[in-house]
């Protein structure tokens, strides 16, 4: 299995995970920001499967956002959601910056 499964996964779960909140509560930020990491993830994914440069560079970007933005939060409000985008990001990062430390990005 490579890089890009996993980018895919995390692609669906955060896109998927802001239209939830966009339904669920209307909040047109969540549905953004999810949309918009999942769509890097899936770019990285798809970027990696053609080998194509640039893929792991991308899913490493959506991941460091999706630190950057979900990280605080779950410290701040130790609440479960933050907390487990927290992990997705996590997760990503240590992929995705082993493939791109290591030169593996396909």
């Amino acid at each position: 299995m490579g890089n890009d499964f996993p980018a895919f996964v995390l692609g669906a779960l955060t896109a998927g995970g802001g239209i939830t909140g966009y339904v669920r509560t209307g909040s047109v930020p969540s549905v953004t920001a999810g949309v918009t990491v999942g769509a890097l993830y899936i770019l990285g994914g798809y970027r990696m499967q053609r080998r194509q440069p640039y893929g792991a560079e991308l899913a490493l970007l959506a991941s460091i956002i999706l630190a950057g933005s979900s990280i605080p939060r779950a410290i701040r409000s130790q609440k479960p959601l933050p907390t487990g985008l927290s992990l997705l990001a996590l997760y990503g990062l240590y992929t995705f910056g082993n493939a791109w430390r290591t030169g593996r990005t396909f």
